[in-house]
């Protein structure tokens, strides 16, 4: 378990971390999980750092959130369950009123911690990953999958192969393949993959790979044997990296490649050189590039020697998917204010501000994220509260928007999320709160 020097020192800066007892009691303390070391660091890093540079904006300009300060501290999980445990139980009670929420960015720690966290009262966000039937907070009343399931970007990335094909109608007989990390976030695809098949007529075959995905050579000479039309790409790390390389290797045509949101930043394709011209993959709304925010982030963090990453990578994919990811848990906290007062929130008092999120338009444009992002409303019934996506693709030298907005239709997915999720509460004695009456 290893604290994060970057981080820490961000945190001290601000007032964080080393604040004397009595400021520590005025603060609102977020744990971060992370992973800046072993095979997933290359795009843990990014994330990290998009991460904590937020949280040092609002504390650097704004002075917190309504004058209440974030208190943070970093623990490294290695991307392993049992270590993103251990950082949880050492975390959950720190600051004041515990911790605000937790975001572990590992589907394998947010199933082990599903339980912990609703037993706490502890949100748990999930932004892009983790369970998709918690999508349905009637029964995962602290689980926040926002912007997007992997049910939804299953859905979205059949879309576009039926808009690339000709039509929906033209998906029948076609071969689509599923090349996963073998773990609970690759896995969590295939429901809703089999069931597109099984409406559309197209055939299905997943194909696992296993942690951490170095070793891919007997799954690519199956897929050269077996020629299939379109390669969905559910990988993490270096398996990413690895997976575009043992495709051009059997020849295997980038262009028909799929990476999920997860396998679609620039260290992916990066160190494969030319051999990833063409590559494709989902975007969680946003991508590369800079917005309103980047600029108040060079002048308020950076600008101070403040920040956490090296500057060239600010506006990287990951680096902005942390960042979006730190400014919904801050608007979550900011809204459970409105109700509960300007002081440091109970994790239950943030799950209501999470559950009652609605960024318009202008809001996200005050926040500086216009055009980074669609308007996003949670509800009870709805933890997702956006399912929107587009396709990228790498020419060479950076990603390249390819496609218009997608939406996952809920006619495919929700029914799934009904099923599966009235199966958890049966297996665990949940009874699925009436959202009628929730407010």
């Amino acid at each position: 378990m290893v604290r994060n020097k970057l981080l820490l020192a961000a945190a001290i800066l601000s007032g964080g971390a080393f604040a004397s007892p009595a400021a520590a009691q005025s603060e609102q303390f977020i744990p971060i999980l992370s992973y800046r070391t072993g095979a997933y660091a290359v795009n843990g890093v990014p994330y990290a750092n998009g991460v904590a540079d937020y949280y040092n904006l609002v504390n650097e300009r704004d002075g917190g959130i309504n004058g209440v300060k974030l208190l943070v501290e970093e623990c490294e999980t290695g991307y392993a369950t049992d270590k993103g445990v251990e950082c949880y139980e050492r975390l959950k009670g720190k600051g004041p009123t515990g911790a605000a929420f937790v975001n572990p960015l590992s589907t394998g720690i947010t199933f082990a911690l599903t339980e912990k966290t609703t037993t706490d009262k502890i949100p748990i966000i999930t932004m892009g990953y983790g369970r998709a039937d918690s999508k349905n907070g009637a029964v995962f009343a602290y689980n926040f999958p926002l912007l997007g399931t992997y049910w939804s970007a299953a859905d979205i990335a059949i879309q576009h192969v039926a808009k690339e094909v000709g039509g929906v109608d033209k998906l029948k007989g076609k071969k689509i393949s599923l090349l996963y990390h073998d773990s609970p976030y690759g896995k969590e695809p295939i429901p809703m993959l089999q069931v597109l098949a099984k409406k559309h007529g197209f055939e299905f075959t997943p194909i696992p790979v296993t942690h951490p995905g170095v070793e891919q050579k007997s799954q690519w000479l199956g897929i050269r044997q077996n020629r299939p039309d379109y390669v969905l790409v559910w990988g993490w790390g270096v398996m990413n990296g690895t997976a575009v390389k043992e495709a051009a290797a059997v020849a295997y045509p980038r262009d028909k490649m799929i990476g999920v949101w997860w396998s679609g930043a620039e260290p992916d394709v990066q160190p494969a050189g030319d051999q990833a011209v063409g590559y494709k993959a989902l975007m969680l709304q946003h991508g590369a590039g800079k917005f309103p925010v980047h600029a108040e982030i060079e002048k308020h963090v950076y600008a101070k020697g403040k920040g956490a990453s090296e500057p060239g990578k600010v506006g990287e994919v990951l680096y902005n998917r942390g960042m979006v990811n730190a400014m919904l848990g801050v608007e979550g906290i900011r809204k459970a204010q409105e109700k509960f007062g300007k002081k440091p929130l109970t994790g239950e008092q943030v799950r209501w501000g999470l559950e009652n999120l609605n960024l318009s338009e202008a809001r996200l444009k005050e926040l500086g994220f216009e055009g980074m992002l669609k308007p996003i409303k949670i509800s009870c019934s709805d933890h997702e509260g956006a399912r929107d996506g587009r396709v990228q693709q790498w020419d060479g030298k950076g990603w390249k928007i390819i496609s218009d907005w997608y939406t996952a239709n809920q006619s495919d997915t929700e029914p799934l999320v009904d099923e599966i999720s009235a199966k958890y509460a049966a297996d665990k004695k949940i009874q699925p709160r009436d959202c009628s009456k929730e407010s």
